[in-house]
């Protein structure tokens, strides 16, 4: 699967990639060079962060799942016993 990027994000990154290396690492870069970086990072890191953030949503909502019965109980035939604790009132 393939990690698609629109044009205002990709460059958000880019610009930020490159400030980066500016800052932290006292290499300038062109936009060209930040591109392939990115491009590298979504092919190589992007799965692993991908593959992460869907295993975080599936034990959220499996363990949402499994709280359903508490969460969404609703007891049977509870007509006849609101009916009876009346009766017994009287």
């Amino acid at each position: 699967m393939k990690i698609n990027l629109n044009k205002d994000v990709e460059q958000t990154l880019i610009t930020s990639i490159r400030r980066y290396l500016s800052e932290n690492m006292d290499n300038e870069i062109g936009d060209l060079q930040a591109s392939l970086f990115l491009q590298y990072c979504l092919k190589e890191i992007g799965p692993y962060v991908y593959n992460s953030a869907v295993a975080d949503a599936q034990r959220h909502l499996q363990a949402r799942v499994a709280d359903l019965d508490s969460e969404c109980y609703m007891p049977e035939t509870g007509y006849w016993t609101k009916k009876s604790s009346k009766l017994s009132r009287k």
